[in-house]
């Protein structure tokens, strides 16, 4: 890794910083929650796998709506709490079997 002087970083056009906090909770939580939702769609649609696409991707989806509290990102916020009551429908009806 590069080590760039304040100067530089301040001053070039072409360094990118993140513009997210790294290394805090948010952090940890949103990684994790990706990867959760990764999990998910990677099994979407086999069969039988049902019941564990939508655990994965509820804790994902939940974890994206715990950094967008965090963050206080009402668009995450909006995105992710409708995200998780579609996902927690459908797993209330798969688990009664409707």
């Amino acid at each position: 890794m590069v080590d760039f002087s304040k100067e530089e970083l301040a001053n070039s056009k072409r360094i990118q910083k993140s513009a997210t906090p790294k290394f805090d909770l948010s952090w940890y939580v949103k990684w994790t929650a990706s990867l959760f939702i990764l999990m998910g769609m990677s099994i979407r649609g086999v069969d039988g796998f049902e019941f564990w696409d939508l655990l994965l991707s509820i804790i994902g989806v939940g974890g994206w709506l715990w950094v967008g509290l965090l963050w206080k990102d009402r668009a995450l916020v909006m995105l992710n709490s409708a995200g998780l009551l579609f996902l927690v429908n459908n797993f209330i009806r798969l688990l009664i079997g409707v």
